[in-house]
Order: structure tokens, then C-alpha cells, then sequence
């Protein structure tokens, strides 16, 4: 069934009004019709509701509330990565698979071996095409809540941020003894909020490492082979929710 979000203002007793680009997604993409089904999430409580869709016009699409969904589809454990900001569209891959596993919160981050080059116009432009694809893709997986794309920042500018989190962790290609199962090990709580730090092409200058881990983050290994910038974040958060949540 084909989900959709909206904002508090359009949940109105027990009626909701779709707005903008998903009159068109419904009416000429997926062809639905009055009588149909669909699930609305308010993206701001994350609640979902099983509606049926009442009217069908240009301006809005009219749908009534059949009944609140119980079950949630996130996560009871925070993953935050911060992404060493990759080339190409790379970073659009990413927002994609770490939506399907169910990361909470993703920031790019400009790191010294970062290729890609933006001014703040261009800046401006990728955030909101990489917001669009978190929405899109928080449709597909049936999300209850869209994964939080925050400013492009620099690696220096994450510390006062990761001082809110249970652990901090950063992918570290010459790491011999940290294993990411070890440090997993020593949490007992599937609530735990863990933050990820992963580089770019070429991987975490050692000046970097050295300044993440006087910010008490800790290197870890993720295996006897390199992965790629886009490989980490998947890897790391699959395994993450597989040992704390299953």
C-alpha cells in the first residue's frame, strides 16, 4: 500500500488534505481513485493513519481517516551518521540505503580529503534535492519518519553535536584492535543514540582521527578489506541494528 506525508495543519478531525507534488504522484502516476486505500504519516508526530481516499481534484486530494496504524516502522535505536561529503551522487545512494535500514539522521561533513568542492548556492540546491529523495525514499521503505538531512558542515563543527550521544564511532581503515561487535558489545540498550563518523574518498586523515578521538570517538575497524565511502554507512548501520535490535 502507498504511503504518503504531511504536515500537522493538514490532518483535520478526522480528514486529511494531500497538497502540492502528490496530487500528481496519485491521480497520473499511481492512478488511484476514490475508494482507494493509502497510508498518511504526519511527519511531524510520526503517527500514521489507513485512509480512504474521498475526492480527487486539481487543487488537493480529500481523505478520511479509517483508523490509526499502532505498529511503528522505525527503529528503537538513534543512528546518526556523519558523512564525509563523497562525489558524484554518491551521497544520494546513500540517503536512499540508509533510509531503507532505518538511520535516524545523516550530516555531510567537508573533511580534508573531500573531492567535492560547493559555494552556498550550490549547497542550498543539494540539500534540497537530497530532502526530496529522503521523502521519496521514506515512501518506499514505509518509514514513519523521514531521515533528518542536516546542513553541510565541517568536521571540526560536529563536536559540540556528538557530545549528546551514548557513543561515538569512526570508521577507521588502520585500525587493528576496535572492532565495531566490540564496542557494540558494551550496550545493553536497544535505545542507545550512536553517532557514525565515516570519510570520504580516501578515507580519514590521520590530524582527523587524532582530533575524533581527543573528542572521544572511537576508531573502529570494519574488516581485513577497504570499503568505499558508500559501502560504510550501509555496513556499519546494518550491523548496528542487527546486534542491538534483533
Amino acid at each position: 500500500m502507498y504511503k504518503f506525508f504531511v504536515n500537522d495543519n493538514q490532518i483535520i478531525n478526522k480528514e486529511i488534505i494531500i497538497l502540492g507534488s502528490d496530487i500528481n504522484h496519485i491521480k497520473n502516476v499511481l492512478r488511484l481513485e476514490s475508494g482507494n486505500e493509502i497510508i498518511i504519516c504526519n511527519r511531524v508526530t510520526s503517527k500514521s493513519f489507513l485512509c480512504i481516499i474521498k475526492d480527487i481534484n486539481t487543487e488537493c486530494i480529500k481523505c478520511a481517516i479509517k483508523e490509526e496504524i499502532l505498529e511503528s516502522t522505525e527503529t528503537k535505536t538513534y543512528i546518526h551518521i556523519f558523512q564525509g561529503l563523497p562525489k558524484a551522487d554518491k551521497f544520494e545512494w546513500i540517503i536512499e540505503k540508509c533510509t531503507e535500514i532505518g538511520v535516524k539522521e545523516i550530516t555531510p561533513v567537508i573533511m580534508k580529503r573531500t573531492i567535492v568542492k560547493l559555494d552556498e548556492k550550490d549547497k542550498a540546491k543539494k540539500i534540497n534535492r537530497w530532502k526530496k529523495i529522503a521523502e521519496v525514499s521514506a515512501k518506499q521503505s514505509k518509514r514513519d519518519t523521514i531521515l533528518k538531512i542536516n546542513e553541510i558542515v565541517d568536521l571540526k563543527d560536529i563536536f559540540k553535536q556528538i557530545k549528546n550521544y551514548d557513543i561515538v564511532l569512526v570508521a577507521y581503515e588502520n585500525e587493528k584492535e576496535n572492532t565495531l561487535k566490540k564496542m557494540l558489545c558494551k550496550l545493553d540498550n536497544i535505545s542507545t543514540k550512536i553517532a557514525v563518523i565515516i570519510g570520504p574518498e580516501g578515507g580519514i586523515d590521520e590530524q582527523e582521527i587524532e582530533l575524533c578521538k581527543s573528542n572521544n570517538a572511537i576508531p573502529v575497524t570494519l574488516g581485513k578489506r577497504i570499503l568505499r565511502t558508500e559501502t560504510a554507512p550501509i555496513v556499519i548501520a546494518s550491523n548496528i541494528l542487527y546486534e542491538l535490535e534483533n
